[in-house]
């Protein structure tokens, strides 16, 4: 695969992991356990800073292979986030369990896009919501975690918390 191409992959799926890194951050302890959505909306824990950031950070993990099959996080995560009507873990995760899978996530996404051949990003996986090549994936999964990444930084501005600017792109060429 062309290295222009991983580059540019990894630049702004880098960024915008980085973007969720700065919004986690930023947060303080008064708003982790904060509800970000009217109440009727979502189930109240489920709309918490700190599960919307476990929940990005669990897709992100589990895109990152391609399929559900054999997907396990690591600890303390489990694999309840893929049951929308089941438990939610039975404690907030610390802000500092987040950032460190944060960061293996980050490290696990950059290995993945350098390793991308053309066989690997034509790659079919499915998932409940339908089918596409791993290299769309890549793509569906970097807006997954900008989408959480814009509403943490959102919900952090509406309470008077200054966050970081918008990341252009992660810094250079793949690692």
């Amino acid at each position: 695969m062309d290295d222009n191409l991983k580059t540019s992959i990894w630049q702004q799926f880098g960024a915008a992991i980085d973007y969720l890194a700065a919004a986690l951050n930023a947060c303080p302890d008064t708003l982790w356990t904060f509800s970000m959505w009217e109440p009727g909306k979502a189930p109240p824990e489920r709309s918490q800073v700190w599960y919307v950031a476990y929940h990005t950070l669990f897709w992100l993990d589990l895109y990152l292979t391609g399929a559900e099959e054999g997907f396990l996080p690591p600890a303390p995560f489990s694999l309840i986030e893929q049951d929308d009507e089941g438990p939610i873990p039975e404690r907030p995760y610390a802000k500092a369990e987040l950032l460190a899978y944060l960061q293996g996530c980050k490290a696990r996404c950059c290995q993945t896009i350098e390793a991308l051949t053309d066989e690997t990003a034509t790659r079919r996986c499915a998932f409940g919501w339908g089918e596409c090549s791993f290299l769309e994936l890549l793509l569906y999964n970097m807006r997954h975690v900008q989408e959480h990444s814009a509403q943490l930084n959102l919900m952090l501005g509406q309470n008077g918390i200054a966050t970081a600017d918008y990341p252009a792109r992660a810094g250079g060429k793949i690692p």
